[in-house]
């Protein structure tokens, strides 16, 4: 309703502009004072209309009334003249003028706070949603949107399926058992009873990684036998780098790849003597850095030397029995994979256990090869039991290999040679005489080109 009441007053205010203006009262007819110039144009008028209607119209023109009327307007003070009469007033029109435009700009004023929201009033027209809506361009691009979930309390997440060997503690009971007599060679020979307890702490930490690197592919034996010599010598960073390649080989022989051994040494000790001062680092990744270290040494070194259990230590002893007892999921083909299959179901406090356990085991009973399967204890759960382990093939020049000729072999006394030699030569049929002058058949040989 404010905008009909706007435009009646806006209509109202033109009107009065047209009425008052100079320049719209330029084109009516001005009524003097003196009315002679009316009165004289109106008498010309109506005598024109007379000819026109000529002598018969019975239309009759009163002008003798219309000049008394004209002249009775006529006040008594002087005349005006035409011209004066046509001239506007100035002062009246500019003040008619401004009056307009303040009355038209109050109109604009009232009217648009009619149409703004009030912000204070009760009777303020609700804020819809074309109102909320930015104009520029920029403001309505679209705008990223986070989207959070709540956090569903009280319910419990799920739990993943936690695989482990159905029958793992009886049987871990039972290894325990074989091996409480501790009278396997790891017991006595390994790399906890290799380095000089008399030494600092840091040349010990040293020489218990020189005894791991040694271990591999070695029994302990001779492992033992090389870090006696090795102590003798001096078994530290500084003196295995004043040493020569010849005399230290030497020291470790006949260790498992001696010659590669002696180059490994001698890299890792550089590294030590350099960047630790002879001490070995105190992380698996520090470790595994070094030449010749790999992911068994730095758990078990980590184990021994700095009393942390970072992981297991698998050799090929865990390996190998871990995978006839069924303790991982699926068969695997290193040791490296079979570490990681155990620390996935195994508890931690038993990480550091499990390796001297299975080591002493394998040595033992779970042998390489013809494990002796009739003296364990867990034969009667163990999926590979009395099942011979699969033996390489020998080669062809080894003593071992099959020889078609010693299979009826048979150890016989002095006497007895003859009497063998006649029985084999019955049983061998006797080759067919070929005759000197049979002709020789060609071989047909196709040539590829």
């Amino acid at each position: 309703m404010p905008q009909v009441r706007w435009k009646t007053s806006f209509c109202y205010v033109v009107r009065t502009l047209t009425m008052t203006s100079p320049y719209f009262m330029q084109s009516r007819p001005v009524i003097t004072r003196s009315g002679d110039q009316n009165a004289a144009s109106l008498r010309s008028k109506l005598t024109t209309r007379r000819r026109n209607q000529g002598p018969g119209s019975s239309v009759e023109v009163k002008v003798e009334p219309e000049e008394a009327r004209i002249s009775e307007q006529r006040p008594s003070s002087a005349p005006l003249s035409t011209a004066e009469a046509r001239q506007p007033q100035p002062h009246l029109h500019t003040c008619s003028h401004v009056v307009c435009f303040l009355y038209v700009f109050l109109c604009w004023v009232r009217y648009s706070k009619s149409s703004l929201p009030c912000a204070h009033s009760g009777a303020c027209h609700p804020k819809t949603e074309t109102d909320a809506l930015p104009l520029s361009s920029h403001s309505r691009r679209r705008k990223q949107l986070k989207v959070e979930y709540d956090e569903d309390e009280g319910v419990p997440p799920v739990k993943t399926e936690h695989w482990e060997p159905p029958d793992w503690k009886k049987q871990l009971g039972y290894i325990r058992e074989m091996r409480s007599s501790r009278d396997a060679p790891v017991d006595n020979m390994g790399a906890e009873k290799c380095y000089d307890s008399d030494a600092t702490a840091h040349v010990r930490r040293f020489q218990v990684l020189v005894s791991l690197m040694l271990s591999s592919q070695t029994k302990d034996q001779v492992t033992a036998a090389a870090m006696k010599r090795l102590r003798a010598h001096g078994c530290t960073a500084e003196s295995i780098l004043n040493t020569d390649d010849e005399a230290l080989g030497k020291l470790i022989y006949p260790v498992g790849f001696w010659r590669t051994k002696v180059k490994y040494l001698k890299l890792t000790s550089a590294i030590l003597q350099k960047e630790f001062g002879g001490d070995i680092p105190d992380s698996v990744q520090g470790l595994v850095r070094l030449t010749g270290v790999g992911p068994k040494m730095a758990h078990l070194a980590m184990d021994i030397a700095w009393d942390q259990v970072s992981g297991i230590g698998v050799d090929t002893h865990v390996h190998r029995i871990s995978n006839r007892l069924g303790w991982l999921k699926k068969p695997s083909k290193s040791p490296e994979q079979t570490r990681k299959a155990l620390e996935e179901w195994l508890p931690r406090e038993l990480w550091s256990e499990i390796n001297w356990l299975l080591v002493g085991f394998g040595q033992q009973v779970c042998l390489p090869v013809r494990p002796l399967c009739s003296v364990c204890l867990n034969q009667h759960s163990c999926p590979s039991a009395h099942k011979s382990s699969p033996t390489k093939r020998p080669k062809a020049a080894s003593p071992c290999s099959p020889d078609p000729t010693s299979a009826s072999t048979v150890k016989t006394e002095p006497g007895q040679e003859s009497d063998v030699k006649h029985e084999r030569l019955k049983k061998e049929p006797l080759p067919t005489p070929v005759s000197p002058n049979a002709p020789k058949r060609k071989i047909k040989t196709k040539v590829k080109y």
